[in-house]
């Protein structure tokens, strides 16, 4: 079996990770337990790129569990742990080619060897598997049935690829499921990047001036976090709809170009280039903390920052210094990456729990489907929606109310009224 992690060494510790983070996927496991039992993937390939983390080696579990062969690469180069990449090698025997740091040439050689095992599904994170199959890889094409996608970047990609009549396989939409965006994108990303921010600097946001870019449903998860540590928070927006429930939310609502003079810290999570520019970092305070919760990196403007600043170092890990020609400085997260995974562990495992349901019982949809689908982006089936907030209540212990015959009958009717 082909693989290539930093280190095979560190399988042990890995091994305990994602021990600790199976006790708290209740829903996964259970999935987990079922498909042992009836291998509904029994034979399937599945090329999967994807963070590479406690929870994502819980998904990979799962689908070997269910039969299916999986090869599994970074979907960001600061994303991986090593030591869990490590694991997954030693002791699941599944392929995985990611180590953290690496760079651009090694990042698309992972995915060009996850693609090698002729996936006939893709599961995607930031969809560069993707579109590396559309543009590099198109022999590959015609033994592809389907797959899925995790993020907002991702989807957006894809639609545009749909919309342009270029995606040559169906997709479905994990990151739009209720059961991810609701609560992965709101309160993982929200506790995660929170994290990550702290971790790499030590300052306190008690009291700071915290510019969250983008109130999407992570922005409004940062911005929660952010306001429940005592900062002052400023969300910056091009859509109205989600600018007004700002300002209904208790946020002050202002353009990036007032807030670069005021913010102490900034992070943007919008999924679109170039959110802060070199004209922003230009006019920001000395000392500011920037930093991306976006999937790629290309929402802050580095190039225009390094235009600008005289010098640069790393000043602590994951904190890079740019020093302006007036001796005011910058600091810039985790190389403007993902900074909750760049500089902490992503999102806890009881979120992901839910995120990766929808993955694994997605694709196990996709493998059953008697009709093939056409070629464009899918939502999740409300009936795996559904069923896995139930089996998530249940592993809380929470139990909810049933309708009566009677109110069944009142919903379904038109003739009463008052």
């Amino acid at each position: 079996m082909k693989y290539d992690v930093k280190d095979i060494k560190l399988a042990k510790e890995g091994a305990l990770r994602i021990e600790w983070a199976n006790q708290s996927m209740p829903v996964l496991n259970r999935i987990r337990r079922r498909f042992a039992k009836e291998k509904p993937l029994k034979g399937v390939r599945i090329g999967a790129c994807l963070h590479v983390t406690t929870e994502t080696a819980s998904l990979m579990q799962t689908l070997k569990a269910g039969g299916a062969k999986v090869g599994l690469c970074a979907s960001n180069p600061l994303s991986t742990q090593d030591d869990v990449a490590a694991s997954l090698a030693k002791h699941d025997k599944i392929p995985v080619f990611a180590i953290k740091g690496e760079n651009n040439k090694t990042y698309y050689a992972h995915i060009n060897a996850v693609l090698d095992n002729r996936p006939q599904f893709t599961m995607d994170d930031g969809a560069d598997l993707v579109s590396t199959l559309h543009t590099k890889r198109t022999e590959l094409l015609p033994g592809v049935k389907g797959g899925t996608e995790e993020t907002t970047t991702g989807i957006i990609r894809l639609r545009s690829m749909a919309a342009g009549g270029v995606l040559r396989y169906p997709i479905i939409a994990v990151n739009d499921a209720q059961t991810k965006h609701f609560f992965d994108n709101r309160y993982g990303t929200g506790q995660s990047t929170i994290d990550g921010i702290i971790r790499a600097t030590n300052r306190l946001l008690a009291g700071s001036n915290f510019v969250v870019c983008g109130y999407g449903w992570c922005g409004r998860g940062v911005a929660m976090r952010a306001r429940g540590m005592g900062a002052k928070v400023i969300i910056t927006e091009i859509d109205p709809l989600p600018a007004l429930e700002a300002v209904m939310d208790g946020f002050t609502v202002m353009p990036i170009r007032q807030a670069a003079r005021v913010g102490d810290f900034f992070c943007t999570l919008t999924g679109d280039i170039n959110v802060i520019r070199k004209e922003h970092f230009a006019i920001m305070k000395d000392g500011a903390i920037v930093a991306n919760s976006g999937h790629f990196n290309v929402e802050l403007d580095l190039d225009g920052l390094k235009r600008i600043a005289k010098s640069s170092r790393f000043i602590r890990p994951f904190v890079q210094e740019f020093v302006l020609k007036d001796g005011r400085r910058i600091n810039v997260l985790g190389e403007g990456r993902l900074i909750n995974l760049a500089a902490a562990e992503g999102h806890p495992s009881s979120v992901m729990d839910m995120s990766f349901a929808n993955q694994a019982l997605s694709i196990e949809y996709m493998v059953n489907l008697k009709k093939a689908l056409e070629k464009s982006v899918y939502p999740v089936p409300q009936k795996i929606d559904k069923m896995i907030a139930k089996e998530k209540l249940a592993a809380m212990g929470v139990t909810i109310d049933r309708l009566t015959a009677e109110q069944k009958q009142y919903l379904s009717s038109w003739q009463l009224g008052t």
